[in-house]
């Protein structure tokens, strides 16, 4: 563990980079003992960036108000008897839509996994730090009709 003075780590929490003094004091003295100044902080530097990517991921996907926060487009259950086309479902999950502008509806009987298809879809563009928001068509609808009057 590397031995930081409470001044320095006051400071850093004070700037906000709780991330990168965890993972100073992370740090293995054992593990460390050869590497030069560079190597250790490009390790803190990288396992900061690391806890920072995953709390703004973990922070989009609450946002989005999934109605299934664990749906994955890598575990979709029955694909082929739903009547789904794996590439267009791959396709789908590099989010290229999103930068061209499109829309993707999905439409089909109650209980065929529309929600959890596009929540699966919405959590994949979180991950690749979009924004999204997960909406019911009938709340959507009220919502249009509420902003309208």
């Amino acid at each position: 563990m590397t031995s930081i003075d409470t001044e320095t780590k006051r400071k850093l929490r004070e700037m906000g980079a709780v991330a990168l003094l965890e993972a100073l004091e992370a740090q293995d003295e054992d593990l460390t003992m050869g590497m030069s100044f560079d190597e250790r902080l490009r390790l803190v530097v990288d396992e900061a960036h690391s806890v920072f990517n995953h709390a703004k991921i973990e922070g989009l996907i609450r946002r989005a108000g999934l109605r299934y926060p664990a749906a994955d487009l890598r575990q979709l259950d029955r694909v082929d008897e739903r009547g789904l086309d794996r590439n267009v479902i791959a396709q789908l999950g590099t989010c290229s839509f999103i930068e061209r502008g499109q829309n993707v509806v999905f439409q089909g009987f109650t209980g065929s996994g529309k929600s959890y298809l596009g929540c699966a879809l919405a959590k994949r563009a979180c991950q690749h730090r979009i924004r999204a928001h997960y909406i019911r068509m009938p709340d959507l609808e009220e919502a249009w009709a509420q902003a309208l009057d």
